[in-house]
């Protein structure tokens, strides 16, 4: 599109997660002017655990003049080590592929997730993001799109980008009623105090801990804020959302782990660790329409086995961007879009769903990158 039509355009981004916040700053970069996020939240705090960026992530950062905002509250990590349940054994140390660009190297980079999403935000204009904007209908006109939220404002766009994460609205309404899908497993996430880690913490290099029962202990260092984002998946039967857990239930599913992963577990603050069923989705027949498309979770929310949800999202603002630039027309710039990320996400979708264990670990990440 030319720069004066891609300045002109109305855009509308639902959900001020990593997805709408990077897309934001991507579409900015390209002479976008009208760009507005919609969160639901009446607030943003800081939410979540510790996530590793990877380097072509990290690559697009530099590229849109935000690499600093990003450096400054993460941690370039050089490999990852996966070990026994126990810890005495070393069953993988994978180095992590760097990308040169620019006569710059890129990392792989440790980053608490919400401090990611703040420094994301931090960089976008004053009064692009609205909070408190609760999406409740959507209704495609075709060359634009009518959005209605619970607080009564009404709005059209030329360009709608749903980035409302896995339970999307814009998805459910336009694209696939189809719920999440249960991986039959549960996540339960904690930041610690480096201090309370019991020396777990000796480098910014994540471990994983692999349990013979399907339980695997993670453990991502955040030392530039003096913290290890702690976290255990184990097998369960219970669907619900947000299960309840107890010291015992953790150290039963423990048993067999390195002592200091067990000693955390006795000490934390139930109060403090977000306890979560993992679902993704089944992949979408398609992305778009004329004029609405769906970015991250929303379009293809994926398991954590290949450490790649948010690291897509992020990628796809770039392609959004790029598609843009390419197309004729925003039509024309959707298909784009989707045709050139969603091959990759289906992929990760796939292979994120077979997941992993002990005794395969050089399967984990056929994907990695």
């Amino acid at each position: 599109m030319k720069a004066q039509d891609i300045k002109n355009l109305n855009i509308a981004i639902i959900g001020g997660g990593y997805g709408g916040a990077a897309v934001a700053k991507a579409l900015q970069n390209i002479g976008a002017e009208n760009v507005h996020v919609y969160e639901q939240a009446p607030a943003l705090g800081q939410v979540g655990a510790g996530i590793g960026l990877r380097p072509p992530t990290v690559e697009l950062f530099r590229q849109w003049g935000i690499f600093d905002a990003i450096a400054a509250v993460s941690s370039p990590s050089d490999h990852l080590e996966i070990l026994s349940a126990d810890g005495k054994h070393v069953l993988a140390n994978e180095e992590w592929p760097f990308l040169h660009a620019y006569e710059k190297v890129n990392h792989n980079r440790m980053i608490h997730r919400g401090d990611f999403i703040d420094a994301l935000l931090s960089v976008l204009p004053e009064g692009m993001v609205h909070l408190g904007y609760k999406l409740e209908t959507i209704e495609d006109n075709g060359d634009h799109a009518t959005l209605t939220f619970e607080n009564g404002e009404v709005i059209t766009a030329d360009l709608v980008i749903g980035a409302d994460g896995i339970r999307s609205t814009v998805r459910n309404q336009l694209f696939s009623q189809k719920e999440p899908v249960f991986s039959g497993e549960h996540a339960y996430r904690a930041v610690i105090s480096i201090e309370d880690a019991h020396g777990l913490v000796t480098d910014d290099n994540p471990r994983f801990y692999m349990g013979e029962n399907g339980t695997i202990a993670y453990n991502l260092p955040l030392r530039h804020r003096g913290q290890l984002s702690y976290d255990i998946t184990a097998p369960s039967d219970d669907a619900s959302w947000a299960p309840e857990i107890t010291h015992e239930y953790l150290e039963k599913i423990l048993e067999g782990f390195d002592e200091r992963i067990i000693q955390v577990a006795r000490e934390l603050d139930l109060s403090q660790v977000t306890s979560r069923s993992v679902f993704d989705i089944d992949p979408l027949d398609s992305w778009h329409t004329d004029s609405v498309a769906l970015l991250g979770d929303a379009a293809h929310a994926m398991l954590h086995h290949q450490g790649q949800g948010a690291n897509s999202a992020i990628l796809d603002a770039g392609g959004f961007a790029d598609a843009l630039l390419q197309g004729d027309s925003v039509k024309d710039a959707l298909a784009i879009y989707e045709a050139t990320r969603k091959p990759l996400t289906d992929e990760l979708q796939r292979v994120s769903r077979q997941g992993w264990h002990a005794d395969a670990v050089e399967s984990a990440f056929p994907a990695k990158q």
